[in-house]
Formats: structure tokens, C-alpha cells, sequence
């Protein structure tokens, strides 16, 4: 049974800086891929960033790149979101995501396994 557990989310300022991190448990997650995903109230879940655990590669939504980082360790099966210089729209819970595949896939729907969720809040 896979788990994710999110963390690290909290209030900031805007221009600040969070770490979220994603505990995966549960299965070799080599070939899977990670996603990040955020909900505002009232919004569709939408597409953050996502990670290939086996190459490390990455891909970002455009509305983060350039603020927003994906890393994984391997020893410690975690995901870490790196996420700099935010702005009071990156309010949201965020939640980590996986599936199956090394395919990149940006819809919630293609991710069957979740987390709870973190609480992002950034004050402007």
C-alpha cells in the first residue's frame, strides 16, 4: 500500500521561502513519478511540478518555474519542494501525489495514490 505523507507547510510573507517535503512508503517508487498538486478554496486541483524518482528529472507548471524546485533522495524516500519567492496566489493546501509510470502526466486524475495535504499560506 503506498503512503505520502506531506510537510513543511506554514504562513509566510510573500518573496519568503518553505521546504515541503513527501515521505513515501510502501512500495520501490523507482518507477514512479511524484507530483505536486495545490487546491485554493473554491478551485480545481491543479498541477504543480512532478519528478521521475528514477532519473530525477523534473517538470515544472509556468507559473513556478524558476521558484519552485524538485529534488528526491533516494536513501531516505522523500520528495522535497523547494519553493522560493512566493506570492499570496500560491495560497493552497498542497498535496503529493504518485502513480505508476515515468510519464508525465499534469491532471489529478492520472494520480491514484495521495497524501493528506499541507497548508501553504503566503501573506502579502
Amino acid at each position: 500500500q503506498v503512503q505520502l505523507v506531506e510537510s513543511g507547510g506554514g504562513l509566510v510573507q510573500a518573496g519568503g521561502s518553505l521546504r515541503l517535503s513527501c515521505a513515501a512508503s510502501g512500495r520501490t517508487f523507482n518507477t514512479y513519478t511524484i507530483g505536486w498538486f495545490r487546491q485554493a478554496p473554491g478551485k480545481e486541483r491543479d498541477f504543480v511540478a512532478s519528478i521521475n524518482w528514477s532519473d530525477g528529472k523534473a517538470y515544472y507548471v509556468d507559473s513556478v518555474k524558476g521558484r519552485f524546485t524538485l529534488s528526491r533522495s533516494n536513501a531516505l524516500s522523500m520528495v522535497y519542494l523547494q519553493m522560493s519567492s512566493l506570492k499570496p496566489e500560491d495560497t493552497a493546501v498542497y498535496y503529493c501525489a504518485a502513480r505508476s509510470s515515468s510519464v508525465v502526466r499534469t491532471y489529478h486524475t492520472d494520480y491514484p495514490y495521495w497524501g493528506q495535504g499541507t497548508q501553504v499560506t503566503v501573506s502579502s
